[in-house]
């Protein structure tokens, strides 16, 4: 008797870690309602379409639309106009929560709208008007479009900074994130969030972003998928590593200012914008042999850098240098100096938020407006 032998090809589920991916851009297909028809005999008015509308929420993520994927959001049909009821009902409208931080897209590129806060709403599909005199009572279609809702995180602080730089290590130091953290690049995937706590309760964000290399600015990489969420960050945070940088034995041995200046450049290539957003730079891994005399070169150069900038390589060299507030020796691994970090990114973003406050009026500013006021009034009797 012959035995027949199947051969099983093995399935290999995916890591939980790799299966719970982040997800920053969902494509949809949206419809607006029909609007009802009218009914001429009696003046009768056909019922508005309903609309498709995106709505911000706090704890709603991208990845609860995947159950829309290959369908239409439809919303509800306006009502006909008929002899027992002469006023048409307005159909359901559809309303999508959505993450903070999206944009919206229609597919021919034009943006919708954003949302940046809780309760934010964007119209995505127009209902179609219901049937009237000025449409001969006929009902038309509603909006039908293909959207794009592109994901750019919203956090106080950006952290910036090559793989292996330590930006994980620090996270995990520096707040209650849980970070993935290895001895070897790209750790990071897929953004982290972290929230800095303070004894007095104050609350700072902080976005851990995949690493960056040279050619992000064109997509190489994770390019865009990085650098997108730089974007809606109020300072950036640069980590460079004391030792430099090296991607693979195919790639040049960067030092550590070359780092620093190649993250300079592949910011201001994807949009030198970016470069007016305030700065600190912290100097990772100080507990190494030698990493005081490095840092002391690193500071030295950065704050001399237009005497120096023609020595640097044409390839890895700015057009525009951005200006950091304050350069730092830290040890994210270690602890050491992570506290001060801490207070320093305080300090800077409470500077910040006075600056761009209007309420805040200089003293010398707000003395001529007051006498300007009391002139204008003239003396008064008490």
């Amino acid at each position: 008797m012959t035995k027949i032998c199947y051969a099983v090809k093995e399935i290999k589920i995916p890591r939980k870690y790799l299966r719970s991916r982040f997800i920053d851009s969902v494509r949809l297909h949206v419809k607006g309602g029909t609007g009802g028809t009218g009914l001429p005999k009696f003046g009768g008015l056909g019922g508005q379409g309903g609309c498709v509308y995106c709505v911000g929420s706090e704890n709603a993520n991208l990845r609860q639309m995947s159950k829309y994927r290959a369908k239409t959001i439809s919303a509800g049909h306006g009502e006909d106009s008929r002899k027992t009821k002469i006023v048409g009902n307005p159909g359901s409208d559809i309303k999508l929560e959505v993450p903070l931080g999206v944009t919206v897209y229609r597919e021919d590129g034009k943006v919708l709208g954003a949302i940046d806060k809780e309760g934010d709403t964007v119209i995505v599909a127009r209902g179609g008007p219901g049937g009237k005199p000025d449409n001969n009572f006929l009902g038309h279609f509603g909006q039908i479009h293909h959207i794009r809702l592109d994901l750019k995180l919203i956090a106080d602080i950006g952290l910036v900074g090559f793989p292996n730089a330590g930006k994980s290590s620090l996270l995990k130091a520096i707040s209650r994130a849980k970070p993935r953290i290895a001895n070897y690049p790209f750790t990071t995937i897929k953004p982290n969030k972290g929230i800095i706590q303070y004894e007095d309760l104050r609350q700072i964000s902080m976005a851990d972003l995949p690493g960056l290399i040279e050619g992000a600015h064109i997509n190489i990489g994770l390019g865009h998928k990085f650098l997108k969420h730089v974007e809606r960050t109020k300072l950036l945070l640069f980590i460079a590593d004391v030792e430099g940088f090296r991607l693979s034995p195919n790639h040049t041995m960067r030092t550590c200012l070359e780092t620093v200046l190649l993250l300079n450049k592949e910011l201001e290539l994807y949009d030198p914008e970016l470069l007016n957003k305030p700065a600190i730079l912290a100097i990772n891994k100080m507990d190494l042999n030698g990493a005081e005399e490095i840092f002391g070169e690193v500071k030295e150069s950065l704050t001399n850098i237009h005497n120096i900038i023609d020595k640097i390589p044409e390839e890895i060299r700015p057009e525009n240098i951005i200006s950091f507030e304050d350069i730092i020796g830290i040890s994210a691994l270690k602890g050491s100096s992570v506290e001060e970090l801490k207070q320093l990114l305080r300090k800077r973003l409470d500077d910040l938020a006075e600056e761009s406050n209007p309420d805040i009026i200089e003293p010398s500013r707000l003395l001529k407006k007051n006498r300007a006021i009391v002139r204008e009034r003239g003396p008064q009797i008490t």
